[in-house]
This record gives C-alpha cells, sequence and structure tokens, in this order.
C-alpha cells in the first residue's frame, strides 16, 4: 500500500477552444493547465475534473490520449504523468424532496462511461456545456444511474448556504433526499470539519472529503486528503470509500473552518457578525448569512468525533502563510518540488537554509495547525492573522 494525496473537486473553466465551461471560473482553468499544475507543482497523484460531462472536455481528454499524453487505467481514470484524473460532474438537484437545490458530484471509470452519462444527462438537462447545471428528475433516480454505470456518488459541500443538503433554514434528513445505499461518501466544504459533520449521526457511516471546489488555478489544493491505496485508481478510490481491503482516507487536510466564507452568521448588507434574524449592532438591518457553525449546531445530535474517523489536519494554503509571496514560493519550490513537499516534508532546517527563520517557522506552524485565524462569513474568507 502507499499514500497518496488526491483533490476531487476542481472546475474546468474554458475548454481548449476558448468556450466556457463554468462561468465563475478563470479562464486559465483549462483541462491541459489544471493537470500540469496538478502533477508538477501541487504534487497531487489523482483529482477529479468535475465538468466531465461536457462534450468539449472529453475531447480534450481524447487529444490528450491520441497524441501519448495520456493513457486511460485498466481499473478506471485517466494517467497524465504521475497524476490520474478521474472525469467527474457537478450536478444541481432540485426535485419535489428537496427544500432547495442541491449540489452533487458524480464520478465514472471511463471515457465510455463518461460518454454514456453525459448522453442520458443531455435529455435531462438544458445545458450539458455548463458547469452544475440544473437536472429534472430525481435525485435517487440520478443515484440508480450512477451505480448503473460503475460510477461513484457525492453529495457536494453538505453545510454552505447555497446549493447544498443542509445549509438551508430547514430541517431536512439526508434519507428525504437520497437513498444512503448509494451514496458513496459526503463531501464537507469549506467551512466545516469533520468533528462538526460528526455532530449529525446520520452521517456516521460516510467517508469524509475535503477537496478544493477550486476556480482558479492557485485554489487547486487549498484542501485534499491522503489515501491509502494500492494505485491511485478509480477502482482503488472505491474501495477506498467503503474503507475495504486496508484502503481508506488517512487524513483530511482542510483549512480551519474559520477561515471559511460561510463560518459564522453575518449582516447580509455590510458582513458584520450578529445573530441570525436579529437587529444588526452595526447597520440596524434583520437580513442575515446564516453561519455554517450555527446552521450544524441546530442539527446537531450527537457530540465529539466518530470513532475511528480519520484525523482532520487543519492546514491553510501556502498562499494564505503572511509573508510568503509568489517569489519565495518559486524559491521554495526549486528546492522542493512541489508544494505537498513544502507542506508535508521539508523539514524546519532545511526551509531556514531557502527562507527567512521566521517564515520557515510559520511553514512548520501551518503543518500543526497553530496559526492564529479570524473568521469569516457572508461569502468573505476568514484570514491569518
Amino acid at each position: 500500500m502507499e499514500t497518496y494525496y488526491m483533490d476531487l473537486h476542481i472546475h474546468i473553466g474554458r475548454t481548449m477552444h476558448g468556450d466556457p465551461v463554468k462561468i465563475t471560473a478563470s479562464e486559465q482553468l483549462t483541462l491541459t493547465n489544471i493537470v500540469e499544475e496538478a502533477a508538477y507543482r501541487k504534487g497531487l497523484h489523482m483529482i477529479g475534473v468535475i465538468d466531465g460531462q461536457v462534450p468539449a472536455v472529453q475531447s480534450e481528454v481524447i487529444q490528450l490520449i491520441e497524441r501519448g499524453q495520456a493513457d486511460e487505467l485498466q481499473d478506471g481514470g485517466i494517467q497524465y504523468g504521475p497524476l490520474t484524473l478521474l472525469l467527474g460532474s457537478e450536478i444541481e438537484v432540485y426535485d419535489e424532496h428537496c427544500q432547495g437545490p442541491i449540489h452533487v458530484l458524480c464520478y465514472f471509470p471511463y471515457m465510455e462511461t463518461m460518454q454514456q452519462f453525459t448522453v442520458w444527462l443531455s435529455e435531462r438537462m438544458k445545458n450539458i456545456n455548463l458547469s452544475s447545471q440544473r437536472y429534472y428528475g430525481s435525485a435517487i433516480e440520478l443515484q440508480q444511474k450512477v451505480r448503473e454505470l460503475g460510477g461513484i456518488f457525492i453529495p457536494a459541500h453538505m453545510f454552505t448556504p447555497f446549493k447544498s443538503l443542509y445549509g438551508k433554514g430547514v430541517k431536512q434528513s439526508l434519507e428525504e433526499v437520497f437513498n444512503p445505499e448509494l451514496i458513496d461518501a459526503v463531501e464537507l466544504g469549506l467551512s466545516a470539519d469533520s468533528q462538526m459533520a460528526d455532530s449529525l449521526s446520520q452521517l456516521h457511516d460516510f467517508t469524509f472529503l475535503s477537496n478544493s471546489d477550486a476556480h482558479s488555478i492557485p485554489k487547486i489544493a487549498r484542501e485534499y486528503q491522503s489515501v491509502q491505496l494500492q494505485a491511485p485508481t478509480f477502482e482503488e478510490l472505491r474501495l477506498a470509500l467503503q474503507k475495504k481491503d486496508g484502503r481508506g482516507v488517512l487524513a483530511n487536510y482542510g483549512m480551519n473552518p474559520l477561515l471559511g466564507k460561510y463560518h459564522q452568521t453575518v449582516c447580509a448588507e455590510c458582513l458584520s457578525e450578529k445573530e441570525f434574524n436579529q437587529e444588526c449592532p452595526k447597520c440596524g438591518s434583520i437580513k442575515s448569512v446564516r453561519g455554517v457553525a450555527d446552521r450544524i449546531d441546530e442539527l446537531s445530535d450527537f457530540e465529539g468525533t466518530r470513532e475511528g474517523r480519520p484525523p482532520y489536519v487543519y492546514q491553510i494554503p501556502l498562499e494564505y502563510i503572511p509573508k510568503l509571496g509568489p517569489k519565495t514560493l518559486e524559491k521554495l519550490l526549486d528546492v522542493f518540488v512541489t508544494e505537498m513537499s513544502i507542506l508535508h516534508d521539508a523539514t524546519l532546517e532545511e526551509l531556514r537554509e531557502v527562507v527567512p527563520k521566521q517564515l520557515a517557522e510559520r511553514i512548520v506552524m501551518n503543518r500543526k495547525g497553530e496559526l492564529s485565524i479570524e473568521a469569516g462569513g457572508g461569502g468573505r474568507y476568514g484570514r491569518v492573522t
């Protein structure tokens, strides 16, 4: 068994022809740029591109294979150098059982099964060429189709105020919307960690994932996980999510939930911290954006973390660390090659040979989750103080 790092939620901003896919994402987020960044700069071993239902994205993957730059693996996934690319799709579900729109992630082992899913989905979606589009059908029908095609089904960013199962101000259980037996894992989102999610007992049976939901190149791997597999393939990942045969998630690496842009409840007008639907002490507005922490407190029925849950390691991206600018990061990469090596492997002594002592100590403190944080909320990220 080996340890691999993976981030399974990365958006495509533009196709190779320049056409938009995720409209709110960077134009630099092309498939080729993503795999190059993830493989050779971030140091990831497996990524999920979640706009793989778009025919133009599939065409770009096929071109990479035809040019000999990529290969389809027998056990699922596309190998690009040291990286395995998984083809996925983020979809918006809003059927009669949902209290609001919910985003889900669907992954498939092969180009052929992804293309079959595209054909099926295009009959139930107005624009197959754009990301995160509304699906017209029930959530359970979607789950059944994913399972039929040998895919993996994961509810996305479970607690964010918008587009998630628990984000709305209503009490809605997982079983009301989904078939739990057809869920392979759940994604926490940037404003929650394992302990927060485990306060809902209905989530105890599921593997937790922490992914970046990257809308720009630098945001790739701002959250990720380490997994124990025999090889970085689709089928090995499936076994890991099921915690079978020695495979599994070893640790989640995510930002302190205080850094999430929806962690605390704030005034919808001035973004000051306030009580939900109470008058803002700063501007007097009643309108609120409910924070993830308060939302989870409302739903909580369990204290602590489920026994056997992998550790959740608070770790911020290198670009968030004060005094670590682009030029300094390039100096570090010249020596340590990838961001994963800087974050996990470089010793304090090795770091001090490249950067000033105080910055080297901050990098090590970050590794231990010891940097001070100011909470975010209302769409504004927290910050390292």
